[in-house]
């Protein structure tokens, strides 16, 4: 554990990485949150209340490179008060909005959210010695599991024991809070050493088949990822055992997050698409086993211990691959693929439950996962030829 101790001696990182604990916060309750205020306060479907997350997905997606652009052109306080201003007001006017213009609001609301994850990688890069980088990564990974676990609870508690609406209020507020916080505190956004001359780079120069590949073995992950999630709630719900959910995705998290700490702890980073193959190619089998709860429980197990890893080894590559000068939008394209890995798997897997079977959706998580990995691998197999070739 020496190499956490040496990240966490490194000045303001400690700071930064509570700081972003909290920003992150209210954007794992958004989800779930909305799902219960459309379905249970406005009265209407899960349908309606899906078109309004795939919106929100959409809109960070598509808003994503384009606020990390001004954050490399106008640096990192105007644009998150820019951002977080427009999510608090979001999220504490939405349980006081008709169906309609909830939706209409909600993608425009979606590319101004405030990109809590990209800041967070962003601040541990340009504060942490590249040789310490993994480690970092590898920390703020199982912080942001640790917010998995907490802020689902905490919304689905609030809108249980209040109202959604409540808890939609309260995640604008918090939204208000953390902007009010990272506005004062401004972690920087590039290392000390890195000096940032010179026009902006076109996106033609440092976009280029490697990194597109790394984006796409990120797309595949969230792909696999949330597959899975969705086929673990419905193999739970078919055997009669959905009171065990929570239990089941804490074990998940606790997988996660110990895979996390091993990996950030070795001397040498591991191949990402070695971590992706390993992570679908494990959980194509899972639905074998989905009954009694624990022994899914178990069988999720080793495809869980690969997620803080594969996630952490995608955020290492593109630090390494993207200039400083456009660190921020590189980010930011990662947040947009994994958003649409989770866009893509969540309708794909779902499809797959509805026709068939939740056993057929754990194989479907993992083969969706592997297409978008063999594109990647198509990818970077150019790369050494185009190379091979130009020697």
């Amino acid at each position: 554990m020496l190499a956490y101790r040496q990240v966490l001696a490194v000045p303001r990182v400690p700071a930064t990485m509570l700081l972003m604990f909290f920003a992150r916060l209210p954007m794992t309750a958004m989800g779930i949150t909305l799902t219960l205020h459309v379905v249970t306060d406005l009265g209407r479907g899960y349908g309606a209340a899906g078109l309004v997350g795939t919106a929100t997905t959409l809109g960070s997606a598509l808003g994503a490179p384009l606020v990390g652009r001004m954050i490399d052109r106008y640096g990192l306080r105007p644009v998150v008060a820019v951002c977080g201003s427009a999510s608090a007001v979001y999220w504490v006017s939405a349980p006081h909005l008709p169906y309609p213009v909830l939706v209409a609001v909600t993608l425009p609301a979606g590319m101004l959210a405030l990109p809590a994850t990209s800041i967070a990688r962003q601040a541990l890069t340009a504060l942490v010695p590249p040789t310490r980088r993994r480690s970092a990564y590898s920390l703020d990974s199982i912080s942001l599991e640790s917010s998995f676990m907490i802020g689902p609870a905490a919304g689905i508690a609030v809108a249980t024991q209040f109202s959604a609406g409540v808890a939609l209020t309260g995640i604008g507020l918090f939204f208000a809070l953390t902007t009010v916080a990272l506005c004062w505190y401004n972690p920087p956004v590039r290392h000390e050493d890195e000096v940032v001359t010179g026009s902006r780079p076109r996106v033609r120069e440092w976009l280029g088949r490697r990194l597109s590949a790394t984006l796409l073995f990120g797309s595949g992950a969230l792909f696999c990822l949330i597959g899975t999630e969705l086929a673990t709630l419905a193999a739970l719900r078919s055997t009669g055992e959905i009171g065990w959910t929570g239990l089941v995705i804490v074990v998940m998290c606790v997988a996660s997050a110990t895979g996390g700490i091993v990996y950030g702890a070795l001397h040498r980073s591991l191949s990402q698409s070695g971590l992706m193959l390993a992570l679908t190619v494990l959980v194509l089998p899972v639905g074998l086993f989905g009954h009694p709860w624990w022994l899914l429980a178990l069988a999720l197990v080793p495809t869980n211990l690969l997620c803080a890893p594969t996630l952490t080894a995608t955020t290492e590559e593109v630090a390494a691959l993207a200039p400083a000068r456009v660190r921020a939008e590189a980010m930011g394209l990662l947040d947009s693929a994994t958003r649409l890995g989770m866009a893509l798997g969540s309708p794909v897997v779902g499809f797959v439950i509805d026709h068939s079977s939740a056993a057929a959706g754990f194989a479907a998580a993992g083969l969706g996962g592997l297409v978008l990995a063999a594109a990647g691998y198509a990818l970077r197999l150019r790369v050494g030829w185009t190379r091979a070739v130009n020697a």
